[in-house]
């Protein structure tokens, strides 16, 4: 039989045979490796399809030890419960990992043990044995023990969630008071001028951002605002039986929106046009399986997950350090539970 064409054994290829099919320098082809932000974009294009073509495979191990870079990000896992996972931080850790594999990197997944444990002696073991480049830190809150720690240690980190004014600004965050802003205005348009809320521990900076959020849009548009206190169920229920019943409530995320269906459906409403309107926040896909499907807010989960790898990789490359964090505008995703 003829042969057709061969294909390059994995490793065969060397750096040397990329250069010279690319036209370039060997250091050409060495910095759209390991710093393709030095390489101009056509000679980068040139580069890439030299690699791609000949089946080029660096050695890892190699320009680890030359470079001290592990190509790896360390994230420190937030606390979960395995037999109830929060589907939003698994979907982060989805579009964190695809980022960091767009960029040439690997995620380490690690945490303390036992996991409610102080994380300090895990990071500083971490740091201390070189294993990663940098830290993606994610739930941050306000005077967070963890980005002190990590910034005394003096390696490159991110965080999903703001840090304080006095602390280094590489956060990435999303909008949530503009975020529930836009659902009252949805709500507005639709006619509803009573609207309950319900939300969670205002210790949690996003669910104060987003009650704020909620309060200062309502009060500019001169609707009633109604917040639910207590307990979630007994809360928003003791709210539908007041005089200044809500034709709509919404809920800080799409769990409480639950508690908010529940709560209709025992007072005898229902949910939806004709009934009471909800709305939650998250887009997780619970959303879509509720009856009616549940009007939310959609995080830019893939967006922050490469905003945040930019940024980690930009100080692990030495570039100057940030001087404010990235904000990211959400999604209104409207469904049958508010018309």
């Amino acid at each position: 039989m003829p042969e057709g064409p061969r294909r390059p054994r994995r490793g065969a290829t060397t750096i040397e045979e990329v250069a010279r099919a690319a036209g370039v320098s060997r250091q050409t082809v060495s910095n759209a490796l390991n710093a393709p932000h030095r390489v101009r974009p056509a000679t980068l294009a040139r580069v890439t399809a030299a690699i791609r073509g000949l089946g080029y495979q660096p050695d890892q191990s190699a320009r680890s030890l030359r470079s001290g870079a592990r190509r790896t990000i360390g994230y420190l896992a937030p606390v979960d419960d395995p037999f109830d996972p929060n589907p939003l931080m698994a979907g982060f850790l989805e579009a964190l990992v695809d980022a960091a594999g767009a960029q040439g990197q690997r995620v380490l997944l690690f945490r303390p043990v036992p996991p409610t444990a102080d994380p300090s002696p895990a990071l500083d073991e971490l740091v201390a044995a070189r294993q990663v480049d940098g830290l993606v830190l994610a739930d941050v809150v306000r005077e967070d023990a963890r980005v002190g720690h990590v910034a005394r240690l003096g390696v490159p980190f991110v965080t999903f969630g703001r840090t304080g004014p006095g602390e280094p600004q590489h956060w990435v965050d999303v909008a949530n008071d503009a975020a529930m802003a836009a659902v009252v205005r949805h709500l507005a348009a639709l006619g509803h001028r009573r609207i309950g809320y319900l939300g969670a521990s205002e210790d949690l900076p996003w669910m104060a951002a987003r009650r704020a959020g909620f309060l200062a849009e309502a009060r500019r548009l001169g609707l009633s605002a109604l917040v639910a206190a207590g307990p979630a169920t007994a809360a928003v229920r003791a709210l539908l039986r007041g005089p200044d019943r809500p034709t709509a409530v919404v809920a800080g995320s799409d769990l409480l929106a639950l508690d908010v269906y529940e709560a209709v459906r025992a007072e005898g409403l229902t949910v939806g046009p004709g009934g009471v309107a909800v709305t939650g926040f998250h887009d997780t896909p619970l959303c879509r399986h509720l009856h009616p499907a549940l009007t939310s807010v959609r995080l830019p989960l893939q967006a922050i997950a490469v905003a945040l790898v930019g940024r980690l990789l930009d100080q692990v490359r030495g570039q100057p350090a940030p001087t404010a964090g990235v904000e990211l505008a959400c999604e209104l995703v409207v469904r049958g539970s508010s018309g």
